[in-house]
């Protein structure tokens, strides 16, 4: 796992799994950014999402994490920030695959689907990987829209 800042988010639903994983993270020496949201109360998923892809965004090599109940409007609000390649993660082989095909940036949790233990699985698992290149830079180039 990379030694920089890790920009972190979540909305209401995906509040108390951002605690643990912040918790489980800060542990093991990493430094995090909370972006919120701060309890869990009702909150709109777009208002936490754009600031950790803005950051993601801004620094070229960080990842990021961000947390909703499916994952799903998370995800596309991030994925709307054209350097973004945030990828919906229920298992780990899928978190290792985004980083080593699809060199994602931000790694999106369904807080509503998966247990505590497999989420820090996940998480483990896209930090510590790799983005292999080769033909899988060809795919990547061809994302952006023009």
């Amino acid at each position: 796992m990379s030694s920089q800042i890790i920009p972190i988010g979540a909305d209401h639903a995906g509040f108390q799994l951002k605690e643990t994983i912040i918790k489980h993270l800060s542990t093991k020496g990493k430094h995090l950014e909370d972006f919120g949201c701060d309890s869990d109360a009702s909150i709109d998923y777009p208002d936490y999402a754009h600031p950790v892809a803005t950051k993601v965004e801004a620094h070229e090599g960080m990842l990021g994490i961000l947390i909703c109940g499916s994952g799903n409007g998370i995800n596309m609000t991030a994925n709307k920030h054209q350097g973004i390649r945030s990828a919906l993660c229920w298992k780990k082989e899928i978190a290792v695959l985004a980083r080593q095909h699809n060199n994602a940036n931000i790694l999106v949790l369904p807080a509503r689907f998966i247990p505590e233990s497999e989420a820090l699985e996940i998480v483990e698992a896209f930090f510590s990987t790799d983005f292999e290149g080769g033909r899988h830079q060809k795919r990547i180039n061809k994302i952006a829209c023009h």
